[in-house]
């Protein structure tokens, strides 16, 4: 639809001063109307009540540059940087397969209508919404940012608490050897407290798209502060955001924070269950009531949450901020069948990695200790 403006310039000769209560025999000449016809191409968003409507494209029908402007910028410039450009690719993508922001999650839809997401995170939406289970994830926020994020995310999650078992067992036999079956209790509360942990420690490293709503004004300023902060330290960010160091620095403080509540928790529930299988051992064979003793329970649940809040909370962010977005996805986002499979690999040896460093330092702070050879 082609949109004409017209510029009326008057232009009026000189006339005789008349007495407007009297008829003049002087007919006062014409005043000339210069019309100027222009066409442009603009972006029309329609409103009603209210309610948000497909944006509606309107092409011209005369000469020009023949591209699309955003926000009555003219005629296809960069004039306002990425926040046009976002604007450009977040509504060519909706209006390309015939969607309205209504059909999308509220925090999402807000999202786009600030300019806070470009149009390749609306498209990556999309496409994931195409999957039966993918589309039952994205309504839940928090599998939303991250799927948006970094779409093998549900991958990684299967990846990490499926080899975490097995890798978890061969660290544990490993490090303890001949005395792996002597000390298999202790064993067994490892293996329980890092299945608990492992889904988390996908989760809350991992690079997300910050779609929460505006922080209140009425926040303290240490709120404000890691509202700002990305959810991984080194995860890159969007085009028209940025953080600092400090705030990057942040996010390794924040997700350490929450990480110790897990992993005392998880190792809190892993040693009552590990306790209680002791207690039924002593209680059916009276021999190995000498042989085998309870684990601590508080020492060892504050030392695992120290564990995971340092050495699993850098491990994890360096793998899925630095190794995988940084590095393995800009150079295999064609293949993600390859990607998958390094992704497998690094996280594989992470994992077993991290079980040995923990054998050695809950041995290290004496919340474990080797059974000496007979």
């Amino acid at each position: 639809m082609s949109i004409a403006t017209a510029n009326f310039t008057p232009s009026a000769s000189r006339s005789p001063k008349l007495n407007p209560h009297r008829p003049s025999p002087f007919s006062p000449p014409p005043t000339l109307l210069h019309l100027h016809f222009t066409t442009t191409t603009t972006l029309l968003s329609l409103r009603h009540h209210s309610r948000r409507i497909l944006p509606v494209l309107t092409f011209s029908g005369g000469g020009g540059n023949g591209g699309i402007s955003g926000g009555g910028t003219g005629g296809g410039g960069n004039g306002d940087g990425d926040g046009n450009e976002n604007e450009n690719e977040r509504i060519l993508a909706l209006a390309k397969i015939g969607r309205s922001l209504d059909s999308l999650p509220n925090d999402l839809a807000k999202a786009i209508e600030s300019g806070r997401i470009p149009g390749s995170i609306v498209e990556r939406y999309l496409e994931l919404e195409k999957s039966g289970l993918f589309r039952w994830l994205l309504q839940f926020g928090g599998f939303r940012e991250r799927l948006l994020a970094d779409d093998l995310f549900l991958a990684k999650v299967a990846m990490e608490c499926g080899v975490g078992i097995f890798t978890k067992t061969a660290a544990e036999y490993e490090r303890r050897r001949e005395n792996f079956f002597n000390e298999l209790e202790i064993v067994f509360a490892d293996v329980v407290m890092a299945i608990i942990a492992d889904f988390m420690l996908v989760w809350l490293p991992a690079p997300t798209v910050s779609l929460r709503p505006a922080i209140s004004l009425s926040a303290g300023p240490i709120a404000k502060f890691f509202y700002g902060c990305p959810d991984n330290a080194f995860q890159v960010a969007m085009a028209g955001t940025s953080y600092s160091l400090l705030q990057r620095i942040g996010a390794i403080v924040r997700n350490g924070s929450k990480l110790f509540a897990v992993g005392t928790t998880s190792s809190l529930v892993g040693t009552v269950v590990t306790n209680a299988l002791i207690n039924a051992r002593k209680a059916v064979d009276k021999s190995a009531a000498e042989e085998v003793e309870n684990v601590p329970i508080l020492s060892t649940s504050a030392a695992y949450g120290v564990y995971m809040a340092v050495s699993s909370n850098l491990r994890y962010q360096i793998v899925a901020g630095v190794i995988e977005q940084r590095m393995l996805e800009p150079l295999l986002h064609q293949h993600k069948l390859f990607l998958s499979a390094i992704c497998f690999a690094v996280r594989t040896g992470n994992t077993f990695l991290g079980s040995l460093l923990w054998v050695d330092y809950a041995r290290w702070i004496g919340i474990q200790k080797a059974h000496e050879e007979e």
